[in-house]
Order: C-alpha cells, then sequence, then structure tokens
C-alpha cells in the first residue's frame, strides 16, 4: 500500500490516544463506531483522506486491507511519520479499531471482517526506552532547584566537563547486501552533451501545492527526474512502479554518474510478514538502483535498513544512513556502486545515544547523535514550553578507515538535522531543530564560535563559495507549522545576522551549485526547486516540478569534453575536484 496513505490514520491517534488503559472491544459494530470517532476528529484523517477515503492533497486513497500491523510499521519506519511516532500513545484497540473502520468505508461488508484476524495482526508491544531521568524522584524544588540550574546553565560546563559516550576500539559492523529482483532499464530518455551540467532530482508521492496557479497534486508512483542545470527546465521524467514506491528522502547517484539511488518499497518473498499488506515487511525498505539514462530501475536491493539520506564519499563510495533498519542492519555504513556491496558501518547503540544523519567532509564521518529518550517528541515538547531542559546532543566524528570514534562535539541545539563545512573543514555548521538555532563549531578543538537563533524548524544548510556567508534553510520541522518559509543567512566569522530570504514552504535541502554562483533550495509542499543569486541573494528562478511531489536533495552531474559523467556536487559536498569554495 502505498506509505503516506497512513499519514491521516496516525494524526487521528495522535490526537486521541491517552495512556489510560482501554476496554478491549470485539464486535465489529463497536469498533467500527470506535474507529470512525477517531477518523472524523478535527485535524484527522478525514482532512486528507477526505470523508469517503477517496484521497487528497497529503495522502491518496484507503487502502481496503490495511492492519494495526502496518499502521505500526509506518510510525516505526516512515520518516514521514516521525514526528508523530514519537508523540504517539495509541492502543491495540485503536489501531484495530481504525482497521475495522476503514475497511467498511472502503466497501467492505460488516460481515466479511474478521475481528480475530486483524488481532492476529495486531503489532507486538515493544519495551519503552524512558531515561533514567524520567524515572528519578524530584529533588529539589523552588530556590534550591533554581541554584542548581545556575550551576549547570552556562553551556561552557557541558563542553568542559563532556565524558566520551562511544564504546572504545573499532565500530566495524557489516551487512551482507541481497539483490532481490532485476529490472530492463529501458531506453534512455535523454541525450548527455559533452561540456554540460545536468541536475537529477528523487520525486516522492506526497501531495503538493503549485501556489502560483492553484493546482494540487497527489501523484500515484515516485520519479526520478533530470534537468539542464543552465537553462533550469526538466528534461525527462520516468515514473517508477506504484509496486515499488516507498518514501522518499534523498536524492543520491554513484561517483561515476551511471546510477540513481531513491528508496524503494520493502522486498518481498521470505521477508514478507503475515498479514502485511503489499509492501511491507521486517526490513524498513530496499533501495533502488536506478540506470541515470533511462531513468528506469535496474536492481532493487535489500541493506537491511530504510534509506535516509546519501550522499558520494571519497569519489568512490556512497555514504548511506538509515532512518530505520532490522535487528542485524547498520545506521548508516559505506556502500560500493560497483559491487553493490556495504564494505562497512557502524550501530547507533555503540554511539551512545540515538543517531539521526551521517554527514562528510570527504575525509571523516560526522553523526549526528541525540540522548536516548530524546528524539523528536522531546524537540516538540520543548517548543511548547512543557521542558525545561534537555540532555545534550552531539556529533560524533569517525574515521572510516578505523572505525574508531576520534571525538565528539557536544552543541547547545537539540535535534540536529544536517551538517555542513567551511572549504577547509576548519569548522562544521549545525542548524537544530528543537530550538531554532544554528552553531559554529571548531572541527579541531571542539570549541563553539558562535551559536544563533534562525527561522522555525530549520533543516539544511551551505556554505557560500568564498565561505563568508552561511544559509539555512527553515523548514518549520518539528514546529506543526504548515512548513517555514524563509532562508537565513549569517555571516560565517563573526556569526553577524546578514539576511532573511523568503522562500518556499518548507524547504529542507538547500545546496549551492557547482558554480557557486547560486544556492538550489528544494519544496516538498510546492513540489518546487527555487534558484537563488549567492552574491545578490535574489532569486532567479523556480522550477516546476511536472506533477508535483515531494523534493529532497539534489545531485549535479557534469559531462566532459569526451562525455565521461562524474558527480560534482551532492549534499556531501563537492567531488571530483570541483569546489567552487577551494578556489576562491
Amino acid at each position: 500500500m502505498r506509505i503516506s496513505s497512513l499519514f491521516a490514520i496516525l494524526c487521528i491517534a495522535l490526537v486521541s490516544c491517552t495512556n489510560a488503559p482501554q476496554d478491549t472491544v470485539h464486535s465489529v459494530a463497536e469498533l467500527s463506531e470506535r474507529g470512525q470517532a477517531l477518523f472524523f476528529l478535527t485535524d484527522s484523517c478525514v482532512d486528507c483522506h477526505g470523508a469517503d477515503g477517496a484521497g487528497g492533497l497529503l495522502a491518496p486513497a484507503l487502502d481496503a486491507n490495511v492492519t494495526p500491523r502496518a499502521i505500526d510499521y509506518q510510525l516505526r519506519t516512515n520518516p514521514e511519520m516521525a514526528e508523530l511516532a514519537d508523540m504517539l500513545d495509541a492502543t491495540p484497540d485503536d489501531l484495530l479499531a481504525l482497521s475495522v473502520f476503514i475497511r467498511e468505508l472502503t466497501g467492505g461488508e460488516e460481515g466479511a471482517i474478521d475481528v480475530a484476524a486483524l488481532q492476529a495482526q495486531a503489532p507486538e508491544p515493544e519495551p519503552v526506552d524512558v531515561p533514567a531521568e524520567a524515572t528519578a524522584a524530584p529533588t529539589a524544588s523552588g530556590g534550591e532547584r533554581d541554584a542548581m540550574i545556575r550551576v549547570i546553565e552556562d553551556f561552557s560546563v557541558v563542553v568542559d566537563t563532556w565524558e566520551r559516550r562511544a564504546r572504545p576500539g573499532s565500530l566495524l559492523r557489516t551487512y551482507d547486501v541481497t539483490v532481490t529482483a532485476e529490472f530492463d532499464p529501458g531506453e534512455p530518455r535523454f541525450t548527455p552533451e559533452p561540456g554540460k551540467t545536468y541536475f537529477y532530482e528523487n520525486v516522492g508521492t506526497r501531495g503538493t501545492r503549485n501556489l502560483a496557479t492553484g493546482e494540487t497534486f497527489t501523484p500515484e508512483g515516485m520519479k526520478v527526474m533530470v534537468g539542464d542545470a543552465e537553462t533550469l527546465e526538466v528534461i525527462a521524467s520516468y515514473e517508477i512502479p506504484a509496486e515499488l514506491r516507498s518514501s522518499v528522502h534523498s536524492t543520491a547517484l554513484s561517483p561515476d554518474g551511471r546510477y540513481v539511488y531513491i528508496s524503494g518499497a520493502a522486498p518481498s518473498g521470505d521477508l514478507e510478514p503475515p498479514g502485511a499488506g503489499p509492501g511491507l515487511s521486517r526490513a524498513a525498505a530496499s533501495i533502488l538502483k536506478v540506470d541515470a539514462l533511462t531513468l528506469q530501475p535496474v536492481r532493487q536491493l535489500a541493506v537491511g535498513g530504510r534509506m535516509h539520506h546519501a550522499q558520494v564519499f571519497r569519489d568512490r563510495y556512497m555514504l548511506i544512513d538509515s532512518f530505520a533498519q532490522d535487528e542485524d542492519g547498520l545506521t548508516a555504513y559505506l556502500f560500493d556502486p560497483e559491487s553493490d556491496t556495504i564494505i562497512g558501518g557502524f550501530h547507533e547503540s555503540d554511539l551512545g545515544g540515538n543517531a539521526y544523519t551521517a554527514w562528510t567532509d570527504n575525509e571523516f564521518i560526522y553523526v549526528l547523535v541525540e540522548p536516548n529518550g530524546y528524539g523528536m517528541q522531546a524537540a516538540r515538547r520543548y517548543l511548547r514550553g512543557e521542558l525545561t531542559m534537555v540532555p545534550a546532543s552531539w556529533v560524533a566524528r569517525i574515521d572510516p578507515d578505523t572505525w574508531e570514534v576520534l571525538q565528539e562535539y557536544p552543541h547547545p541545539g537539540h535535534r540536529a538535522d544536517w551538517i555542513c563545512f567551511d572549504h577547509d573543514s576548519s569548522h562544521m555548521y549545525v542548524p537544530s531543530t528543537g530550538n531554532n538555532t544554528v552553531t559554529r563549531i571548531n572541527i579541531e578543538t571542539g570549541q563553539i564560535a558562535w551559536a544563533r537563533p534562525t527561522g522555525p524548524g530549520p533543516y539544511g544548510c551551505s556554505v557560500n563559495a568564498d565561505s563568508t556567508e552561511v544559509w539555512i534553510a527553515d523548514k518549520g520541522e518539528a514546529t506543526g507549522l504548515v512548513g517555514g518559509r524563509t532562508v537565513t543567512v549569517y555571516e560565517t566569522a563573526t556569526g553577524n545576522s546578514l539576511d532573511v530570504l523568503f522562500s518556499a514552504y518548507r524547504v529542507d535541502h538547500i545546496l549551492l551549485s557547482p558554480g557557486g554562483n547560486e544556492f538550489w533550495a528544494t519544496s516538498n509542499y510546492e513540489g518546487a526547486i527555487y534558484v537563488f543569486d549567492a552574491l545578490t541573494r535574489e532569486r532567479k528562478g523556480i522550477i516546476n516540478i511536472p506533477g508535483g511531489g515531494d523534493l529532497h536533495g539534489l545531485v549535479w552531474v557534469h559531462y566532459d569534453e569526451s562525455g565521461t559523467a562524474r558527480v560534482v556536487r551532492d549534499q556531501g559536498g563537492f567531488h571530483h575536484g570541483t569546489d567552487p569554495r577551494a578556489a576562491l
């Protein structure tokens, strides 16, 4: 079933469920009544799927065979469900009631619904990871408590007293990739010209809205798209068959520009759990390897996790991090696109916290880590004033040659999403959603150069050609808003505010172009790419994606005069000797 179709279902559970025990309901009539009440709550299923379940902007038509286990699967593995999953407190009865009502709504007859069979497909409860701090009895109040806070209120105390979290020694783990399907690559959809640069974009199936025309789009399948980086025109695209669709959160290509990588449906066959809907399995998802000229899949790979972000590493491998993984899967790993194998990786349990995303300066791997038990929900609660303090998050720097953690960098942000670097890798910039800040950190010393406020819910960042400015995409992550609509610009050396630019709704990825003269920002609400002049900060154009769909990431591929392709820019940085920042 389509992954985003569960979006509104989960919204219901979020606003309706509590920790209080609930009576078990067994009859179809009672379950349907309960499910209907949840479905039609304000800001719930009806808003996205419509009163008849036929679909809308944020979600397609409902699947008549949805099960409680399928809903639970999406909560645990789908990045689009991250914010809801962290807050959700649904009981098995809630999920059972929703699945019964949806079956009736989509044409199922009451007498044909087997409640016992649905109960057998209920998710198994998992142990709740409760931070030790949450279970400790209060030890102070009033003035005493305030005095305790004053002792640790300056963040320098955290930096000066930091104790290593990661396990010592090599963290190396491996995983055997399985080819689960192979496909005919088809015929080329475009012919690249020598000396030209093209951009690639993976497009998801979430609904988008063109603000200029008012059109809304609800694509059925994911797309791989290629365009002319000079004219800002879309050249060709291919819609991947619906049975292979998944949740898109990155655009990635092999270093030689021959293959695109996009999240795919979970592998089938022996991995399919009993009672799961189409495309659901224990594996969080697969990766589809796509021919960069035909734009069609050639292989489906089971990698033990759902790809979140991916980028070229050392012009040879790809660094991939996982939003969710199997028990033996990896949190992040280096992937060899020539052999379709994983050469090594690690699991977050060895880092001493929850890892979110991984980044690189083309020498080391930098992992954003947050304390166990404090994820997206803690970020939202902090923004809403429900938490007074949150334990410090940090960045772990890993040597991929030894797989040891070389250094840890505590920073004052929470729920950080991205890391970008100066051209000489002397400093890194860390935007943090949980408290709307960006922090500049000295990589050698670990000292914090400065921290500054951003717009709502910052996500991606990028440094300009001469490393004097850092641009931050104010996505609106964790805020519950339709989305942020600005880009915040700071001077790198001083942290002085330079500008706030009007941008698209919900931009998460923002990248400096290979020429160093433009910033490109992808909107996963408008289904468009906004292009800004890097010098004047004026908007130069908008690339609207035909048919809509949510956008995440960008990759530029250059063909030299002999027609040889190379990736020159992706979300991990510049590659194959192309770096306008170093030139200046």
